[in-house]
């Protein structure tokens, strides 16, 4: 059988997708597994990699009353629905509390509770660890360079850069 637009055959077309490397697929295992090793490491606490970061974000940008939900979900680069659904389990365990803005009563702000603070210093000793076990497996410099790849391949640029070259052209390696 041959496709309509290049005249090759079903059986070439596989065989050139098994022949080509897939970034999206070999960036999507080692986020996977390194996630999980990071969740493994973070354990003792309670918390995933995803809660800690939250943590992290909301101690980070702490300001007057704590971030506001909004600003929160512009910096992690994720919709507001996902966030609320990621904040649901911290709040109940007690470590975040949601408190109402005192300008805006519509907008809430997120604080660290004093047991959320514990468990984030506890999270961040294991992460450190982890972090520490991750550099000096892979060695500083390639460590470096994974991490400026990942950033480089993270940024708006790039999205930007591929979607203006896609040319409606779908990828094989979703």
């Amino acid at each position: 059988m041959t496709t309509p637009m290049t005249g090759a055959s079903a059986e070439d077309g596989l065989a050139a997708v098994d022949a080509l490397p897939c970034t999206n697929n070999a960036l999507r295992r080692a986020t996977r597994q390194l996630g999980a090793l990071y969740d493994e490491a973070f354990a003792p606490t309670g918390l995933k990699g995803t809660q800690l970061l939250l943590m992290w974000r909301i101690a980070e940008l702490g300001g007057e009353g704590g971030p506001t939900i909004l600003s929160l979900s512009e910096q992690l680069a994720v919709g507001i629905s996902a966030l609320t659904h990621a904040l649901r389990p911290l709040v109940r365990d007690g470590l975040v509390e949601l408190r109402p803005d005192a300008q805006d009563r519509r907008s809430k702000r997120a604080t660290l509770t004093a047991l959320g603070r514990k468990r984030l210093d506890e999270g961040i000793l294991l992460w450190s660890a982890a972090n520490r076990r991750v550099e000096t497996l892979l060695g500083p410099a390639s460590a470096q360079v994974l991490r400026a790849i990942a950033d480089q391949v993270a940024s708006e640029e790039f999205a930007s850069a591929f979607r203006s070259g896609l040319g409606g052209v779908a990828s094989s390696c979703a």
